[in-house]
This record gives structure tokens, sequence and C-alpha cells, in this order.
């Protein structure tokens, strides 16, 4: 059983965690990593709970290729998988110390807020809704909501061509697409799912024309479609991707983020990318976007 976070004031626990990172305060024990001594963190910090421990608990998807898809060995791989590695490895956390958690988008601040996970790496678009539940580290990623046909339509153009055509739209359950693309079409003209593999199924099998989500997503799902899906249309939102954590757990939020700008400096985040969701066709490699304050 994991343990629980122990809570800390927000400004004494970022001043520790500053000391800590110029060399200050004493050794963590030894985590699950080959030996190697863990960082030192803040005592009682959710840092030093988890490097103690030697283990993390991360929730992400198990159905997008490129960035969280599970294998035969049962392992999801992904740029949102990479990601998580590279916290949890700051931790002084080895993978096969990661015990990743299916986290479908509406199940997301439930599993956090809940102690399921330690944090969700899941394609989480940053909102002000989301922040009333969660704390957001990042983001670390920006994609932009697209429309995904067969690829034999010509119909479907972009989002402003789908009411007039009634064009049957899926998407899932608890997302900010689903809700955008209402903008868009009638509610009758919506299909809902639990997982975006569910609304990739149903447009193959022609029960839907369209799949609604994020581009990078989309992409991953024509990349393994051998033909059969293309994008419509450009992207017509701006999606930026956060680590979902505790509500309020400021010193967390800042060392994730802190980690971030180490892995884009040291070319581990150009790295995550080209291994994952840059093996995809028309997906370039991005910069790690402008971090956000962390409340």
């Amino acid at each position: 059983m994991r343990f629980r976070r122990l809570t800390v004031t927000a400004v004494s626990a970022v001043a520790a965690l500053t000391l800590a990172a110029c060399g200050g305060g004493g050794e963590s024990s030894p985590a699950g990593g080959g030996g190697a001594e863990a960082p030192a963190f803040p005592e009682g910090s959710t840092m030093a709970t988890l490097a103690q421990q030697g283990s993390i608990t991360i929730g992400t998807k198990f159905d997008q290729p490129g960035f969280g898809l599970q294998g035969l060995d049962g392992k999801p791989a992904g740029f949102d998988v990479e990601i998580g590695k590279i916290i949890a490895e700051k931790l002084g956390i080895a993978e096969d110390s990661i015990e990743w958690v299916e986290t479908p988008s509406q199940t997301r601040e439930e599993v956090i807020e809940q102690d399921r996970v330690d944090m969700v790496v899941a394609t989480y678009t940053i909102n002000d809704t989301r922040k009333q539940r969660v704390t957001f580290a990042g983001p670390y990623y920006e994609a932009g909501q697209a429309l995904m046909v067969r690829s034999d339509d010509t119909t479907v153009t972009g989002p402003d061509s789908l009411r007039a055509a009634g064009t049957r739209v899926c998407s899932v359950s608890g997302s900010t697409p689903s809700q955008e693309i209402l903008k868009y079409i009638d509610q009758s003209q919506l299909t809902l799912f639990d997982v975006y593999s569910k609304c990739a199924d149903a447009l193959r099998t022609n029960q839907v024309d369209a799949v609604t989500t994020d581009n990078v997503i989309l992409l991953g799902f024509i990349a393994d479609s051998n033909g059969g899906f293309k994008l419509a249309g450009d992207t017509f939102t701006k999606e930026p991707y956060g680590i979902g954590i505790k509500k309020g757990d400021v010193a967390f939020c800042e060392f994730v983020n802190q980690t971030l700008q180490e892995a884009q400096s040291s070319g581990a985040y150009t790295e995550a990318w080209e291994s994952t969701a840059g093996s995809i066709a028309e997906v370039t490699t991005p910069s790690l976007p402008e971090l956000a304050p962390c409340a």
C-alpha cells in the first residue's frame, strides 16, 4: 500500500526545496533504484515520502498511440509515460518501481483526490474547471483539437462543416474535446465512449463519421490505420497538457516544473519525444512550453 502524503506549508516546503537543490539538508534513505542514494528533499514533503518508499504510482492512458499505449508486456509506452519516468528518476525511483494505473479522461480528478495515484500524466489539458480540483505542473506540451475521418471522406473539412452535414462525431466522456465540439454540432450528433480506441473502432465500422480529440492523439490512430484514416482541416483549439497532482501541493508542483526544465536543458525531453510521439509522421519536435506558476 502506498504511503499517504504528508502536507506541509507551501512557503516552508518551497524554501526547503531550494536549500536542498543547493546541497543543503540531510540525505534520504536509498530508494529502490539499484542501491543509489536518493536525492535530499524537505522532510514531510511529497518528494521525500516518495523517495523514501522508493516507488510511485502514475495514472496515464492505455489506448493512445504515441502518448500512452499498453504494450504486449502489459506496460504503457509513449511520451506521457516517458515524462513520468523522467520525474520518477529525479526522485531516485527506478523504472521498475513505477506502478502504472490506467486513467481514462473522466476519472483523472477522481484518482488524484482519492490518493489512488501520486500524479496523472495523461494528455491532461489544463483548464480552470479542473484547477478547482487538482494542481497542475507544466504544461509540458501544447496540442490542438482536430478531426479524424475515413480517408475517402470529402464532406468534413473542419468543425464548421459538421452541423449542416449531420456528421456523427465521437469523443470521450469527461474530455475537453467532447465539450468544445458542442459549439459546432447538436448534442444528438455526439457519441461518447470511455476511451478513444472505441471511437476509432466506431469510425472504422461506419458507426460514426468523425472522431475528435487532440491532433497528436489522432495522428497516432492514423499511423496505425494502414491508410484508413486522415485528419480533416486544421486544429481549432489550444490544449496545454499538464501533470495533475494533489490540490495545493505547491512544493511538488515546483519540483516537477524544475525537473521538466532540466529535462529540456539536458536533451531528455527531446529524446523522450522523438522516441515516442515524434516517430509519428507530421509531428515535429516541440520545445517545452512556458511553465505556469504553481498554485
